[in-house]
Formats: structure tokens, sequence, C-alpha cells
């Protein structure tokens, strides 16, 4: 899409440039202000609510999430560059936040605080390097089902953590399974109250969401909620509320965090970032966009870096970009970044008016906002579409699902990561092949396992690779050769090297076919290299398997080199 034209004209090369401050306002045109503001108020009622459920997913006071809420659309609109990216407060990193302090300091104390801060200060710093070095293609080693396996673990851990919140039960444990199990041993403890808050909650957010999902139903339900916690008497029905929320914003000041502290959070703050940088790669590619993704990522990222940056100052903890939030302000008719600071401008409102109102709200109802994103983190519908295109793929996104949901997500993310690159060597190492035939009454070679039958020429195999020869496969590829020679009803006088799916050829593979070709030229095998592109020719030249078969050997298609050898008269039609 086309940067839109700046308002008074100009000439399109200096579009490309963006400012370094504000540049997702560029070109800003005053016909854009109502469906801004529009759009930030739709985002204003479904991120309140939202910020405050994060918050308490990550352990902190209802306000932090607010507080995250405001530096991420500030800093984002400030210095990214998609125009409708939300960021903030996000149920995706929160657990893991979670996880990764419990195990240093207590929950609720002033310690955790401060070390959840910090992590923001580190996550920022990390997505900020990331951006400023234009490093936000990392983003591209992990793969889908890997992203779809890690929400949904996510997901699940969300679920779990939130059961004792929506059922009025005490809850603990530190792991899935041990959560499980104290739910099951406190099950008979429901309180019936806090249930029913929670149920009429999630059914207002899954209505809203199934009319329309800009209506903002978690705003709604917190509105209901409020009003029953009055009506009912529910603080005296065993109802838990959040209880005082600050009033106002915070003071910038720095955490107040111990070396040795620091170092026990060095994986969990990786693990955030990496997950930060993989989501917000996904959002960003998800929205329409003024320029090419990769720049705009790589800007956006330096947004969230600093936003991160800023909410550690003001005693919060780590922000993401949203893919819900970035949706809904995209069909709210959001134009830019103005959508952000009008909800920003909201939650500034929020927290010099409106606290006090907030406190008397029940903790069930931010549970069963938190239970409907967990619903979302689970993609069904990706799951079978991975299942129907690679059943390795497919078994790939459950390992992670149960590594992030039973072993934490800094585990899972490991385990998927090395599963997924080692997944995509074994294919490199082990490529898929084939041997040609030549289409009947043309001169078009095609694999000879197609539904039609293939003509083969005596004493001749045509042979296609489909990856470049390099250290990983060079032996394989070789003897994989050897093979099919040996398995042919009579004496290969010529073998014809298809190149066509070949990119490159590395030392070690130079030096494996350099090997073979010696090895077959002393049996009088004739040898031939078709259609090579790519690094291909270079790496022939370079190394010693030019001279091996000699220049006169190398075509640019597969007929011309079978007639060409076996002085066959040329077939009837096109050349491929």
């Amino acid at each position: 899409m086309a940067e839109p034209a700046p308002m008074g004209g100009g000439a399109a090369p200096a579009r490309r440039r963006k400012s370094p401050i504000l540049p997702s306002l560029q070109g800003y045109q005053s016909a854009w202000l109502t469906p801004d503001v529009v759009a930030g108020l739709t985002l204003l009622a479904i991120a309140i609510p939202e910020q405050m459920a994060t918050a308490k997913l990550a352990n902190m006071p209802a306000s932090t999430g607010l507080y995250a809420f405001i530096a991420g659309s500030l800093l984002i609109a400030f210095l990214g560059a998609s125009r409708q990216l939300s960021t903030g407060a996000d149920s995706t990193i929160a657990p893991v936040i979670a996880s990764g302090v419990v195990v240093v300091a207590a929950i609720g104390t002033t310690q955790y605080q401060h070390l959840v801060s910090f992590l923001a200060l580190v996550v920022g710093v990390l997505i900020l390097v990331v951006g400023l070095l234009r490093l936000g293609w990392i983003a591209d080693f992990i793969s889908t089902p890997v992203v779809t396996g890690i929400l949904a673990g996510i997901g699940i851990e969300i679920l779990v953590r939130q059961i004792p919140s929506v059922l009025g039960l005490p809850g603990g444990g530190t792991s899935t399974v041990d959560r499980v199990d104290k739910i099951a041993h406190q099950i008979s403890g429901t309180n019936g109250w806090t249930a029913a808050v929670a149920a009429v909650v999630l059914v207002i957010i899954v209505v809203g969401e199934k009319i329309d999902r800009r209506i903002p139903g978690a705003m709604i339900g917190l509105i209901v909620s409020l009003a029953a916690v009055h009506l009912f008497g529910l603080k005296g029905h065993g109802v838990r509320v959040l209880g005082t929320i600050p009033k106002g914003l915070p003071s910038l000041g720095l955490p107040a965090v111990t070396a040795q502290d620091a170092v026990k959070l060095a994986a969990t703050a990786a693990t955030v970032a990496f997950v930060c940088i993989i989501q917000t790669a996904a959002t960003v590619r998800s929205l329409p966009a003024d320029g090419p993704p990769s720049e705009l990522l790589d800007r956006d990222l330096i947004g969230l870096g600093a936003g991160n940056l800023l909410a550690g100052l003001v005693g919060s903890f780590p922000i993401d970009a949203s893919p819900p939030r970035s949706a809904v302000v995209a069909s709210s008719g959001g134009k830019s970044q103005v959508a952000s600071l009008v909800a920003a401008a909201g939650v500034v409102v929020v927290l010099a008016l409106l606290t006090g109102m907030l406190s008397d709200l029940p903790q069930a109802t931010l549970g069963a906002i938190l239970v409907f994103v967990a619903t979302r983190l689970f993609h069904v519908k990706d799951l079978r579409a991975i299942r129907h295109f690679d059943r390795a793929e497919y078994l790939l996104a459950w390992i992670t699902i149960l590594a992030v949901a039973f072993f934490g997500i800094e585990t899972g993310v490991l385990v998927a990561l090395v599963l997924s690159i080692a997944q995509r060597t074994q294919l490199a190492a082990r490529p898929k092949d084939e041997v040609m035939g030549r289409d009947p009454g043309t001169d078009h070679w095609v694999p000879a396992g197609l539904a039609e039958p293939t003509e083969q020429v005596p004493g001749v195999l045509v042979y296609l690779l489909l990856a470049p020869v390099w250290f990983g496969n060079a032996e394989h590829v070789s003897d994989r050769i050897k093979r099919l020679l040996n398995r042919q009803a009579e004496p290969v006088k010529v073998l014809v090297l298809d190149c066509a799916g070949v990119s490159d050829i590395d030392f070690t593979g130079s030096q494996a076919l350099h090997a073979l070709f010696q090895e077959l030229s002393g049996k009088g095998t004739v040898i031939a290299i078709a259609r090579a592109s790519g690094l291909v020719p270079s790496n022939l030249k370079r190394s010693a398997l030019l001279s091996d078969i000699g220049p006169e050997h190398i075509f640019d298609n597969v007929d011309e080199a079978v007639r060409t050898l076996t002085q066959a008269p040329p077939a009837a039609g096109p050349l491929p």
C-alpha cells in the first residue's frame, strides 16, 4: 500500500523518509480526526478492563496495567511507524513475567514489584537494540506452528491460573499440574456468587464478540459487575474485590534490584523480549502497511522498546503489541496513532477521577476477562490447517503446547525452537529428490512418479535434487545417486544432474560431488549439468567440478543435454 500523500502535495521520494518523531502521523489529514477519536474511545473501552486483568495475571496492582497502557500508547505513537498498532500490557507475556519473578521474590512484596519493573527495563533495552540494529528478521526463525503452539500453551496456563478467581477458591501451586491438583481438592468450596459474576461477565463478552468485535463486552461486564456488587451486597457474600486503587499518575524512578536478582531474571527477560518481537512482527504484518513490513517492524520495535523503558520507570511491567486491540483500531476506522493517544488520555482521566469506583470491581470480573482471552489464544482452525498440511508440523505444535503449558514458557519456547530448527535441518539434510522422465511426445522432463507415464531413455538417468548441496547432505546426495544408478535395469552411460532446485553448492558439497564424478568417470559414465542457476554456475567454476565434467557439458535444459550426449534427434515441442 502506498503512503498517503502529505498535505499540500510534495514529491513522492520525500514521503519515503519518515521523521524520527511521530512518523505515523506524517501526512495527517483533518478528515482522519473523527474516525481516530471514535477508534480511540472504542480502544479505551476495551483497554481499561483488559489492562487491569493483565496486571492481575502478572500478580501486579491493577493500576500498573493502566500505567503500562499509557506508556505503550505514548511511545508507539511518538516513535513507531505503524498507524494502527496498539501496545500495552498483554496476556501473552504476563504469565511469563509472573513465573520468572515469583521464583526470586514473593508475590505482593515491594521486591516483587521492583523486579517486575526492572524486567521491563531490561526487556526494553533488548527490544530497542533489536530495532535500532534492524534485527527484526529474527522473528522469522520461529515457525507458525510453533507460534500457534506457544499461544495455545499460554492460553492453557492462563485458564488454569484463573479458575480459582472465577470460582472463589484460594488456589495455589507453582506449576500447571500443581495448580490443577489444588483446584481439584478445593472445588467443593466454590463460591456461587463469585461463579455467577464470572459467568455473567463471560456471557456478555462472548455475545458482544459474536455481534460485533468492536462492542466493548469487557467494559459492559465491568459496569454490570460493579452495579451488582452494590445492588446485591456481594462483598458480604464472600465475593472478593480489587480494593484501593492509587489515584493519579505514578512518579518516575529506577527500581531497586540487587545484581544477584538481576542475573536470575536474565533468562526471563530474554524470553519475554523474544515473544514480544515475534508477536509484534505478526501484528505489524496483519495491519495495512505504509511501506515494507520489515522497515515498519524495526521502527515499531524501537517504539515498543522505549515504551518498555517508560513502563519500567513508572513501576509497571513489560508491554507488548496486541493483535486483538490493533485489529479493533483498524476495524473501528482508526487512521493513525491519534487513536492510541485518545485512549491513553482517557486512561489518564480514569486514574485521576474514577479509581475510587473501580475499587469495588470483583476479581471474578477480571478472571472472566482472562478466561475469554485464554480461549482466544487457542487457535483451533490454525491447528486443523497445520494437521491437514503436515503431520510432522502438527506434532511439533502439540509438543510446544504441552511444553509451554506444563513446563513453562521459557522451557517451551526453547524446546520448540530447537525442535523446529532440527526439523528444518533434517529436511535440508535429507532432501527430496526425483528421477526425471520425458513426457511422451514432448521435450519436457517431469518427475517419473507423476500420474502420467513417462519415457525413460535407455542408459540415461536424469536426477533432480530439491535442495542445495551442503555439508549436511553432501554424502547423502552422493550415496543416493549411487544407489539410483545401481537400481537401473541397464548400465547408465549418461548422468544428467537437473539443478533447477539447487540454489548453491558449498565447499563440502563440491568435494563430495568431485569424488562422485571421478568415480563415475572412471566407470565410463558421462556427466552433465542442466538448468544451473543462482550461485551454482560460480560454484562450479570455483571448484574442480567444471573441469571434471567439461564446460561443454553444461546445458540450458534437460532435453538438450540428453539429445546431445546420446546423439538423439530433437523431440517435437517447445523446450522447458
